[in-house]
């Protein structure tokens, strides 16, 4: 199969899709990588770097597109990519459709057969192809977070781990998974009071469990959440629903419950976010402020340490994408469920339940059995 690797244009999108590792493992089983000049150098790939394990350069986005029968990305194709787009072309990346109705509208209207990291699924439900970056997000919510606690940047001034005899922050994380367990553990670490809330008993057993002593657990409920962002300094959105939009468990008017210069965080804000008042955002101008409170929106806060972000994507997606060149993408899914969970469009039609639902259009539930196995 011929790869195609494009530079991710995206603002400040500094991550790659493949490293020259990934390179080499696919011309070992005889497959054609080309790759965009420049496409790993944020990453700290050099161009040689790849030429050296066998990757083919080409000079412009078009000229990748255009050769490849399937494109590894990052991040989700942006509007300038759209027509670069072939028809019956494979996308492997990240895409989180129920964010966005014009990229589902153009996907389906391309022709593309669309494969999203983040709905790849385990028969245990975890996600392999998200849980790299929730890990790299969640440690991240943090640190940004404590950086924008910061009196020059408009938060309270405030220490995330405070001083002898000063009382540290108190962080709020809603949601206990992958993103939201890394980001309690990262502020526990700098030793602030956190609070985590899942809907989960069973969660928040195992959190309680394994988490230090100045991590408390509470069961996410609107009365809880409503009585527990009041205190807090730094808000964590953590919250997902594979495919899905994230559910809003803070609204407009709740932010009048807050103090001045809380920061809130949400992680969801890639699939429409978990806090009403959370738009997408990027590094270049990664806040605002309503209400006098602190909004961090970035959605792809891993972008911003690429090389980590990079290396530990595709430690997990590179097994998955030899799959699919080995095989092809039908014979693929039809022999892997983890991969037919991950099909979100093809042949112009909706394949994943949640993104259909998202924008009120057609899902074809049939279609995927039809094509797939046949």
């Amino acid at each position: 199969m011929i790869i195609g690797i494009p530079k991710e244009i995206k603002n400040n999108e500094n991550r790659v899709a493949l490293t020259p590792a990934g390179v080499a493992e696919f011309k070992k089983q005889g497959h054609i990588v080309y790759v965009q000049a420049s496409a790993g150098e944020n990453s700290g790939f050099s161009d040689k770097a790849y030429a050296e394990a066998g990757a083919e350069l080409l000079p412009t986005i078009e000229a990748v597109y255009s050769i490849a029968e399937m494109i590894i990305k990052v991040k989700e194709p942006i509007a300038s990519e759209y027509p670069l787009i072939k028809k019956d072309q494979l996308l492997f990346t990240y895409f989180h459709f129920a964010s966005s109705e014009p990229l589902t509208h153009a996907m389906i209207e391309r022709g593309a057969v669309c494969l999203a990291y983040e709905t790849v699924e385990k028969a245990d439900r975890s996600l392999p192809l998200l849980v790299p970056m929730s890990e790299v997000a969640g440690r991240m919510s943090i640190q940004e977070g404590a950086k924008y606690l910061e009196k020059p940047l408009k938060g309270k001034g405030i220490l995330l781990g405070g001083v002898p005899g000063v009382p540290p922050a108190k962080v709020l994380v809603l949601g206990g998974g992958i993103v939201g367990t890394q980001a309690a553990k990262m502020a526990a670490g700098f030793g602030a009071q956190v609070t985590i809330m899942d809907v989960s008993l069973a969660r928040l057993r195992y959190l309680s469990d394994v988490m230090p002593a100045n991590v408390t657990t509470i069961i996410s409920n609107h009365y809880n959440i409503r009585e527990a962002i009041a205190t807090a300094d730094l808000v964590i959105g953590a919250v997902l629903i594979p495919g899905a939009k994230a559910p809003h468990l803070i609204t407009r008017d709740m932010l009048k419950l807050m103090s001045p210069g809380t920061v809130v965080v949400d992680v969801a804000v890639d699939q429409g976010g978990c806090i009403e008042t959370c738009t997408p955002t990027t590094h270049e101008n990664p806040t605002f402020i309503i209400d006098d409170i602190v909004h961090y929106c970035v959605a792809n806060m891993p972008g911003a340490v690429p090389y980590t972000s990079t290396l530990a994507l595709t430690n997990a997606t590179l097994p998955y994408a030899l799959q699919l060149a080995n095989k092809g993408w039908q014979k693929a899914c039809a022999e892997n469920e983890e991969l037919k969970k991950g099909l979100n469009i093809a042949n112009g039609k909706i394949l994943y339940k949640g993104v259909a639902e998202a924008w009120n259009l057609p899902f074809h539930e049939d279609l995927v059995l039809e094509n797939v196995v046949n």
